[in-house]
């Protein structure tokens, strides 16, 4: 077991007291996972206190606190150690305990507003594909290699990253792709990881619930990149307005991937069809599974991403056409009623928007669009209406529903989208509260030829409201909807 001395290495210290050589048998952040010889360390959460729980950790048997502010009380045979800020510390000893797994593979970041799972995932793949042993942190599973561990977070918590770091490690991984979210960078939860590079895709609007301001968005996203080795690569899409922004002050290598600008890795797109994208990229023709424009910029990431770790751009472009998109990502629901149904995570404003104008470049114009979409509860606010505003810009009917309304009321937010809606999208709206209700009368609105999206939910098989989760997926839905009603018809 290590002491504790050991798992303090790299932690900012304010005061130290009691014994240092004390051997310690977990990390726990939350008291009641506190165990005989673990270290509590107290973190101020965004709901919770951990400073609250340290005499309940105590008696649980701690026999070492982390804390920002000291107890009043003095406590015999428990060592005391006050910290700046115990979640960056909490970062830190979590890679300490588990022996900095992070440094025994090339583990890779990916963040921005949307595409962060279709990259990792993509990455993910093509490097088992390529070989070797790899792991996935990602909003839709963690893999050890082919064993998926339920996700549960967009970024985990500092000690299950690591955790889990160290099991692809003991496991002979030699690669890790993670989703790396501005909430987890803010909240210290990526402390004390080495990077061998991080990706930015894009930034639009989004949690700014949480981040308040959208420059404050920024500097979340940015600090992944100032924290990079000067071993480490810095790949940003350059297209992006704020993708430069990432590149000021990162000691790392700095590398662009565009459609548009100049950049290291640059493609263009040949054709791009419900079958799939053709690119021109590294002076090759190249088709691919994956739909959209968005696509091609997640695409080229991955690329440049696999060319950075040092493989041949060549197997890379042949093993990358065969990878399908990851789930829930304009994935196409099949039926037998020659209706094109689309299942998409999409729910951000951009997100949306993307997706519904890769569909307009599929139309004939003798076909409708049909979309189904709601919000999610306590959650950004200010993008409720543009949602609806987009959806409605973009589609024939819109029928505004329930997404994971968590402690909101679903008709409170359907109202905040409804804002978006001008007098002259009134016809073409329909307000259903119910989601399966919604799906239900998109499918039976269409005809032959049509298209329904269903946005927002992608990959989730749950719906959460007041803090129950209730089994409920998109695309099994859409699925029985359309072959139930069209053939009864």
């Amino acid at each position: 077991m290590p002491q504790l001395k050991d798992i303090l290495y790299k932690v900012s210290l304010t005061s130290v007291s009691g014994d240092m050589e004390t051997e310690v048998t977990t990390l726990a952040f939350d008291s009641r996972k506190v165990e005989v010889g673990s270290v509590f360390i107290a973190v101020s959460g965004t709901q919770v206190n951990g400073h609250d729980y340290i005499d309940q950790a105590i008696q649980k048997g701690a026999v070492a606190i982390v804390c920002e502010e000291l107890p009043q009380t003095t406590i015999d045979d428990i060592a005391i150690i006050q910290v700046k800020n115990s979640a960056q510390a909490l970062g830190f000893m979590a890679s300490n305990y588990y022996g900095n797994p992070s440094q025994k593979l090339k583990l890779v970041g990916v963040t921005g507003t949307n595409g962060k799972t279709t990259c990792v995932t993509l990455l993910f793949h093509l490097f088992r594909d390529l070989g070797y042993n790899t792991g996935l942190l990602s909003t839709v599973d963690n893999k050890v290699n082919d064993e998926v561990i339920p996700a549960t977070h967009t970024t985990p918590d500092a000690i299950t990253i690591n955790r889990m770091l160290a099991k692809m490690v003991a496991k002979g991984c030699t690669h890790c792709f993670m989703e790396s979210s501005s909430h987890a960078i803010v909240q210290h939860r990526i402390a004390g990881l080495t990077y061998a590079g991080a990706v930015f895709t894009n930034l639009t609007h989004e949690h700014l619930d949480y981040h308040k301001t959208f420059d404050e968005y920024i500097k979340a996203k940015k600090l992944l990149f100032d924290g990079l080795s000067s071993s480490a690569f810095a790949l940003t899409n350059s297209d992006d307005k704020r993708g430069m922004v990432m590149l000021q002050n990162t000691k790392a290598s700095k590398h662009k991937y565009a459609l548009k600008s100049i950049a290291e890795f640059k493609a263009r797109i040949l054709s791009n069809t419900l079958q799939g994208l053709e690119l021109d990229l590294a002076n090759q023709n190249v088709w691919f599974k994956l739909i959209g424009d968005f696509n091609a910029y997640n695409l080229l990431a991955v690329f440049g991403t696999a060319v950075l770790l040092e493989e041949d751009p060549e197997e890379v472009l042949r093993v990358l056409s065969n990878i399908n998109a990851a789930p829930g990502r304009f994935e196409q629901v099949m039926t037998k009623t020659g209706i094109t149904a689309i299942v998409d995570y999409a729910h951000t404003p951009d997100a949306l928007e993307n997706v519904l104008l890769t569909i307009k470049e599929f139309r004939t114009g003798n076909e409708k669009v049909i979309t189904v979409v709601g919000c999610g509860g306590n959650r950004d606010a200010e993008k409720r209406p543009i949602m609806a505003k987009i959806a409605c810009a973009l589609s024939d009917k819109v029928i505004l529903t329930s997404d994971n309304p968590r402690f909101e009321e679903p008709m409170a937010i359907i109202k905040d989208m409804q804002e978006g809606v001008t007098p002259s999208n009134y016809k073409k709206t329909l307000v259903i509260e119910d989601r399966k209700e919604a799906i239900k009368t998109a499918s039976a609105l269409a005809e032959a030829k049509d298209i329904i999206l269903v946005a927002g939910k992608g990959h989730e098989t749950y719906q959460e409201v007041k803090g129950e989760r209730s089994a409920f997926d998109d695309r099994k839905i859409l699925e029985e909807m359309l072959n139930l009603i069209h053939k009864q018809n």
